[in-house]
């Protein structure tokens, strides 16, 4: 992921090369080339992400495409408090690599996972995640849409249910812990512990947060909502919904993916979202 901007950028250039300074490895190098199995474990996928999406949205800044708010999914929320200026990209680095090392070593110590739910109603969700073990929502991605997240064994067990009870698909996910779980609780004070090292600012524009789908400016409430966000589910659909109350209908994916446009699609259909995650996609913005 990335490296088309890489190379065609020396602003993108400069922030990988910083990034990797930062981190300890080179970011460009398993963003690139892998291989993946590296660049799946969490300390390395959150950076490459992040990486990748701020650089997106410098690119979208400078044809000035500014939002009017931002949002982010789950890690995503990191480049969306860089893009609000709540806090630099060299800072939101320092937190992601402490969420991320900590958060893998969460997943090595107490093994969990997670499941896709698709075709489930909320009272279903009750009955699956009702299991001997911890089985928590994790992602309330979009209607009919979960994620839930849990112990090894607990989760296995709520996939069965799923089964039984004739949901439509239920799929383990191939994921290195539980995470927006309490199995994630271990990395919750050294990731206070960062983010209490750095300042965090008041938002410039509304960032809309995981924790509680609201818009927020304030800075020690946004940060707060950051360190919850790690045992909390996603709320996504809700989100969405209310940056759609808010007149908003067009939504710019700056990640390396297109799943946000898919999910975003199925919770407000009258919405476009632009994805992002190639230079020839964003070009195709100039023309918008």
């Amino acid at each position: 992921m990335g490296e088309d901007f890489y190379s065609n950028s020396e602003y993108a250039k400069e922030m990988y090369n910083n990034a990797s300074d930062l981190l300890g490895f080179d970011l460009q190098e398993i963003s690139f080339n892998g291989p993946d199995d590296i660049l799946k474990q969490t300390q390395y996928t959150q950076p490459a992400i992040f990486v990748h999406s701020v650089i997106v949205d410098k690119f979208l800044k400078d044809k000035d495409i500014k939002p009017d708010a931002v949002a982010g999914h789950s890690l995503g929320e990191f480049s969306a408090l860089v893009s609000a200026n709540v806090i630099s990209f060299e800072d939101a680095l320092k937190i992601i690599k402490v969420r991320s090392t900590e958060m893998a070593n969460a997943g090595k110590n107490s093994p969990g996972t997670m499941a896709a739910i698709l075709g489930a109603d909320d009272q279903q969700i009750k009955i699956i995640c009702k299991q001997d073990g911890i089985v928590v929502p994790a992602n309330i991605n979009a209607p009919g849409q979960i994620v839930i997240s849990g112990e090894l064994k607990a989760v296995e067990n709520a996939i069965n249910t799923a089964k039984e009870i004739g949901v439509r698909r239920a799929l383990a996910l191939t994921v290195s812990g539980a995470f927006h779980s309490s199995l994630m609780s271990p990395a919750r004070q050294p990731l206070l512990e960062i983010m209490n090292s750095i300042t965090f600012n008041d938002a410039n524009i509304p960032i809309f947060q995981n924790v509680s789908a609201s818009p927020f400016t304030d800075a020690t409430k946004i940060k707060n909502n950051i360190i919850n966000q790690l045992e909390n589910p996603v709320l996504w659909c809700d989100t969405i919904l209310n940056l759609k109350k808010e007149g908003i209908t067009d939504f710019y994916e700056v990640g390396p993916g297109n799943v946000l446009k898919g999910l975003n699609k199925r919770i407000f259909p009258e919405s476009n979202t632009f994805t992002c995650n190639k230079l020839e996609n964003l070009k195709a913005c100039e023309v918008l």
